[in-house]
């Protein structure tokens, strides 16, 4: 069974990559919040629900492009953890796009 470009239709891609991106641009906001003292920052709570909502890969990707979030052992444990429950999810609904 092999999943390629061609079987899912273009829209889902694009969706994937879209909140993907606006995952990363989430972390890349909070790295910079990090630096300013009394920012506003983002919720851990916001990160882990974009990651669940199939933008671990972004997330994941900020941890260690932007080295955030990278000492704290629930994001170190959890994210991983996400990316392979979103992976294990997508493959489940490929299968029954054929």
């Amino acid at each position: 069974m092999e999943y390629s470009l061609g079987t899912v239709p273009l829209v889902w891609w694009f969706l994937y990559v879209i909140i993907n991106s606006a995952s990363f641009l989430v972390m890349l906001w909070d790295k910079m919040q990090s630096r300013k003292s009394g920012a506003e920052r983002i919720p851990e709570g916001v990160l882990f629900f974009l990651a669940a909502c199939f933008g671990s890969a972004g997330i994941f990707l900020g941890m260690f492009v932007l080295r955030h979030k990278t000492r704290q052992w629930h994001f170190l444990l959890g994210i991983p953890l996400l990316l392979a429950e979103n992976m294990a999810t997508l493959l489940v609904v490929l299968s029954f796009v054929d």
